[in-house]
């Protein structure tokens, strides 16, 4: 059973229904647990520094991203155990109601 409340399935859906947003969380999901610092994340999607901050605070709200501060950078990496929690709620119950021979999966 996934941990995650449907309130919090719902925002974590909410912030990747954006494109910029999707695009910017897919970016931190391939920098893996490293991560990306802002500046290089608002260069590489070719948007204004205060786009990418709203962007970046609507993730983080969702608890999709983490942010910490290094200096004067901001490093910005993917929250991997909220990612999982949000899919485990997704396919939770999966094929729940169909015979055990029709499952997701079984004929994969």
């Amino acid at each position: 059973m996934s941990d995650l409340l449907e309130d919090e399935a719902v925002a974590g859906l909410a912030a990747l229904g954006s494109a910029p947003r999707l695009r910017l969380f897919r970016l931190l999901v391939r920098a893996g647990e490293a991560g990306a610092n802002a500046t290089d994340l608002g260069r590489r999607l070719g948007i204004p520094a205060s786009t990418l901050a709203h962007h970046l605070a609507a993730l983080t709200r969702a608890g999709l991203v983490r942010q910490t501060r290094r200096g004067r950078e901001v490093l910005c990496t993917a929250a991997y155990d909220r990612v999982a929690a949000l899919s485990a709620y997704l396919t939770e119950s999966c094929c729940a109601g169909l015979a055990a021979e029709a499952a997701c999966g079984a004929a994969a």
